[in-house]
């Protein structure tokens, strides 16, 4: 049984990033909602209760049941989580005069305490609170205040528990890494041994068990995720494994014939269907977003349903959730309204009475990137940028019609191979081009002319949730427009998205 850490989950939009930095110790963990936790066993080395929005004053606040945690393993409260510690066991916490978010420095720490093992004074740190602790029990002993706050960091006397109203886990507390790492190594006594060659190990070990000689079908995108999964898959049950790759007409230029070789070459039992004709068909003339996306996760489910029959004995349905899906599945507040019904087969298990077999659950999307890696996923899949499931119908605004497609499909050709002959395109996150239902007026030549109006978007992020537009060199961008409306008859005017997200998205639908 692997060694663990578990996060109590608040709410805290932090949270995720506390799992984060802790899989990079490699060391695994999960996030559980406070009030729905599996109960500790002998592979639980250690518990973490996130920062949350909410005081520990309000009425509605969350309220934790840690008897079988406190005083039994080690313990540590970030934020709310160490302020919950003081004010049910005998302390006080109170507003604080003005509200303390932002930098502030550890300007004295207890350097014999293990969580502060080799952290220096003055060490800055990321504060986000309106409370502070103004009081607190007998026995707990303070390691570490700022100028503003005296109890920055706690222990209690004859327990393994600490409390830190600071967060580790932002890149702002500049030994946050070393001080969560003091927490695993030195006082959790974890290994830290999680790599992607182990999980690599035991993940194919678990799918043999589950799946012995079961067959099982699984839907290909071009992704990263449903690639990772496939060669997985194929590792514990080789040819039981069938891959369905569907050319829905969205792609990129060339793209499902590339990609489909890859997978060949990796020795993938694939079929490749063409559908091209009956996606596109299908969304003639619509502008809607939500009514695209609607319509290809409806034809995509009766395409890959019609290939699924083909296949016999079936038992199993593949998908590439990774672990975000599933943390958001069972969070604190509650499900996502929205669920883009083209990520996963939506209602395919019910209707083909399938049992579902998710081999990345565990996993962050940077994580299974390293475990591709490992598995020796081809560069061309494996650093390829992020790509929406519903494709260029989401970049086409407007009305989708073969002529704008494929005006967008040279469009993002040009681009995208733009960056890669220029040394840029493995320093971008994701970019990609959005075709805008404007014409302006131009002049080529002696003639006018009244075309489209083109976008460039191009962002640096981690895992999507926020995101930076690239600064990419004006060289490169005047080289690209020149070549986009010289070469692409229909476009006449090229501009760069310069919004980040927050508060825009990256992709325009």
């Amino acid at each position: 049984m692997p060694e663990k850490i578990l996060i109590l989950d608040f709410g805290s939009q932090y949270t995720q990033l506390i799992a984060r930095r802790i899989r990079e110790l490699n060391t695994y963990c999960e996030i559980h909602p406070y009030n729905h936790f599996p109960k500790p066993d002998a592979s639980v080395r250690g518990v973490i209760l996130s920062g949350s929005p909410f005081s520990v004053r309000d009425e509605n606040a969350p309220v934790p049941d840690l008897s079988l945690i406190k005083g039994k393993i080690p313990l540590l409260g970030v934020c709310y989580g160490a302020q919950y510690l003081v004010h049910v066991f005998g302390g006080e916490v109170l507003p604080s005069a003005a509200r303390e978010y932002g930098r502030a420095n550890l300007v004295e720490i207890k350097t014999g305490d293990p969580l502060f093992r080799n952290i220096n004074p003055g060490t800055q740190v990321w504060m986000s609170h309106g409370d502070t602790i103004v009081r607190w029990p007998e026995n707990y002993e303070i390691i570490g205040s700022t100028a503003d706050v005296q109890a920055g960091a706690y222990r209690i006397r004859g327990e393994l528990t600490w409390g830190i109203q600071f967060h580790p886990e932002v890149w702002h507390t500049t030994s946050g890494k070393d001080i969560l790492g003091n927490f695993i190594e030195g006082i959790c006594h974890c290994s830290m041994n999680w790599t992607p060659d182990s999980f690599v190990e035991s993940a194919v070990a678990d799918l043999k068990k589950t799946l012995g000689n079961d067959r099982v079908i699984l839907g290909l995108s071009g992704g990263v995720d449903s690639s990772v999964a496939a060669l997985l898959l194929h590792r514990a049950v080789g040819a039981n494994l069938t891959c369905i790759f569907v050319d829905n007409g969205l792609l990129r230029k060339n793209e499902y014939t590339r990609v489909l070789e890859s997978y060949m070459e990796l020795g993938l039992n694939v079929d490749g269907v063409d559908a091209a004709d009956r996606f596109i068909d299908a969304l003639e003339g619509v502008s809607e977003p939500e009514q695209k996306r609607k319509i290809i996760g409806k034809v995509f489910i009766e395409v890959f349903e019609e290939e699924a029959h083909k296949i016999k004995d079936v038992r199993w349905l593949a998908q590439g959730t990774i672990y975000p899906d599933v943390i958001e599945s069972v969070s604190v507040n509650g499900p996502s309204a929205t669920i883009k019904s083209h990520h996963n087969v939506g209602g395919l298990p019910d209707r083909m009475n399938l049992k579902v077999v998710e081999p990345l659950r565990l996993l962050f999307k940077d994580e299974v990137r390293r475990v591709g890696e490992a598995l020796g996923l081809p560069g061309m899949i494996l650093n390829r940028h992020p790509f929406p499931g519903p494709g260029l119908a989401i970049r086409l605004l407007g009305n989708i019609t073969r002529e704008r497609l494929e005006i967008l499909r040279e469009t993002d050709e040009i681009f995208i191979e733009g960056l890669r002959k220029r040394g840029l395109y493995d320093s971008v996150w994701q970019a990609g081009a959005i075709l805008l239902p404007v014409q302006s007026v131009g002049v080529m030549g002696d003639e006018r002319t009244y075309e489209y109006t083109v976008v460039l978007r191009a962002v640096n992020s981690t895992d999507g949730m926020t995101a930076d537009w690239s600064h990419l060199p004006h060289e490169f961008l005047a080289y690209v427009s020149n070549e986009i409306i010289n070469r692409v008859r229909g476009i006449n005017r090229v501009v760069y998205d310069i919004s980040s997200k927050p508060p825009a998205t990256i992709e325009w639908e």
